[in-house]
């Protein structure tokens, strides 16, 4: 069982630790305010011995790089860094190859650790790449997007995109450490804020219905930068994250799988918008989980009242909720059902799908009638 201890960090502010209690595969994410600065020793202390490389990307290097680099250095532990370009597009075998390359020529040894410093796409690059370096190096996950902090960073889920979908390529390569310094979480644009809160919505959705009634009554003061409200969010996320992680490490019982309510729908509108700031990983994820509520309500499993709540909350904090809010062209049924079929849940040919019973109350349906998802595909096609 995870247990949370509140303590008193380095720099004397508190933190929360979230155990991820995996036996010898377990990790701690400590979430807390001003922690980049004080990585060197905490890192040091962690791993004995150890050095550390950097991945970062330009935002991140511009922004946080020069604080995380002196910590290091102060403890004679940084071998280097490494940039990559920001966006989904950096989630390739081309930059997966060249930053391999990179990490090697920096001096990255068996007994060193990459230091996985970004969003989402950061996170599951550098952790990709450090579990298949020298067949394995240690990685600490220093998430600095809400996505990240409560979603991506925990769980040990690697991976790149191809042409046929989303993170088909990949590894389960647990981190060391998640370190999640909220402080960073001011120097996201809106958009890219309101792109995680997708996520942070989802763990209400799927299993904490008080958790979504809190955000509802809350998210204006989350979005205003209050701290209190940020942090519980992100520790609240987290804590679902690492339960439903413990339960289902490798996605085989089922549990895991609730984690994708409106996935499946969301990675095919990424994929059709060429993984591009056309369309964000958070904002297909909230149109996918709006389509998932509709699709629950037209199979009689979830009330209407419910379903419009979902999509209301998803309206009010800006996120879109259907396929005419990406811009430029738009994807058929077809095309739509073609990029789901390449979904990693699917199973013998069959599509599975996380559907809703009602808010906190998600479900995997292993047996989705094609027929049936197909009529709702054209609906939601021509949906306005």
């Amino acid at each position: 069982m995870e247990q949370t201890q509140i303590g008193t960090g380095p720099a004397g502010g508190t933190e929360t630790q979230i155990d991820v209690a995996l036996a010898a595969r377990g990790y701690p994410v400590v979430i807390g305010e001003n922690l980049i600065a004080d990585a060197g020793p905490r890192l040091k202390a962690l791993l004995p011995g150890a050095r550390f490389a950097v991945v970062s990307d330009a935002n991140v290097a511009t922004l946080h790089l020069t604080p995380l680099k002196t910590s290091l250095e102060a403890e004679g532990v940084f071998l280097g860094s490494a940039v990559v370009a920001p966006g989904e597009a950096s989630k390739s075998f081309p930059v997966l190859a060249r930053l391999s390359e990179t990490l090697l020529e920096l001096g990255v040894e068996r007994g060193d650790c990459v230091i996985a410093f970004g969003g989402g796409v950061v996170g599951d690059l550098a952790g990709f790449a450090a579990s298949i370096l020298r067949r394995g190096v240690r990685v600490v996950q220093m998430p600095t997007t809400l996505l990240a902090q409560v979603d991506s960073a925990i769980g040990g889920k690697t991976g790149i995109d191809t042409k046929q979908g989303k993170n088909l390529i990949g590894t389960f390569h647990q981190p060391s450490l998640v370190l999640s310094d909220i402080s960073v979480l001011s120097t996201l644009s809106d958009r890219e804020f309101r792109a995680g809160y997708a996520e942070v919505a989802k763990y209400g959705l799927l299993g904490d219905a008080p958790f979504f009634a809190w955000l509802e009554r809350s998210w204006p003061d989350i979005f205003a930068g209050d701290m209190s409200k940020r942090r519980h969010a992100v520790e609240t996320s987290a804590r679902a994250k690492a339960k439903i992680v413990m339960e289902d490490e490798f996605e085989i019982s089922g549990t895991r799988a609730l984690l994708n309510l409106g996935h499946t729908f969301g990675h095919a509108l990424e994929a059709f918008a060429g993984y591009s700031d056309r369309l964000l990983h958070g904002e297909a994820i909230s149109i996918g989980m709006r389509q998932a509520f509709t699709y629950s309500v037209e199979r009689g499993l979830c009330s209407v009242g419910d379903a419009d709540r979902a999509e209301a909350h998803f309206q009010s904090v800006g996120l879109p909720t259907g396929i005419a809010a990406i811009p430029g062209d738009k994807p058929t049924p077809g095309e739509i059902l073609r990029l789901m079929a390449q979904d990693k849940k699917v199973k013998g040919g069959k599509m599975v799908l996380v559907l809703a019973r009602g808010i906190g109350d998600a479900f995997v349906e292993n047996d989705v009638s094609m027929d049936q998802l197909t009529d709702f595909l054209q609906r939601e096609c021509a949906r306005k």
